[in-house]
């Protein structure tokens, strides 16, 4: 089954490609990878959620934010290869976690992506990861996420 068919088997779809809050292009790409800018939990524009874990924001509700970064990042990707069929498989997967002072569940936080991440690519989907916690981040998310992919 190709990945594109497997998003869809899971009853998702990917948005339209994010538009650059500043001077950046959604993905770039060179030799066989594929590097997606940062992504937020955006839909249509604007943040499906606003604050920090571990004080508004539930690591449930990170999680769920995390996924929606997390098809973001897919749809900039695509806008640069033209399908996700394309993907050999997933390489790293760097989160940002909005954490208020003594938050430290920032993995499962971004494990929300992972998991998703293995749902779509199944075994290429399996990959390096680094899950951060910071001050802010851009609009008041509580989650960004890059992602970097191999392609054919």
């Amino acid at each position: 089954m190709s990945f594109e068919q497997r998003l869809q088997e899971l009853g998702l779809t990917l948005p339209a490609t994010p538009r650059p809050m500043a001077n950046y292009v959604p993905a770039v790409a060179t030799g066989k990878l594929v590097f997606s800018s940062g992504q937020t939990p955006t839909v249509d524009g604007k943040l499906t959620i606003q604050g920090k874990l571990g004080d508004s924001v539930t690591i449930e509700q990170g999680q769920q934010a995390a996924r929606v970064a997390l098809l973001n990042c897919l749809a900039g990707v695509r806008s640069v290869i033209g399908s996700l069929d394309e993907i050999v498989r997933i390489v790293k997967l760097n989160g940002y976690v909005a954490s208020a002072e003594g938050f430290g569940a920032q993995p499962q936080v971004v494990n929300g992506a992972s998991l998703l991440l293995e749902e779509i690519f199944g075994e290429a989907g399996k990959h390096a990861r680094a899950s951060l916690g910071m001050a802010e981040l851009p609009g008041g998310a509580p989650v960004e996420l890059e992602l970097i992919v191999e392609v054919r």
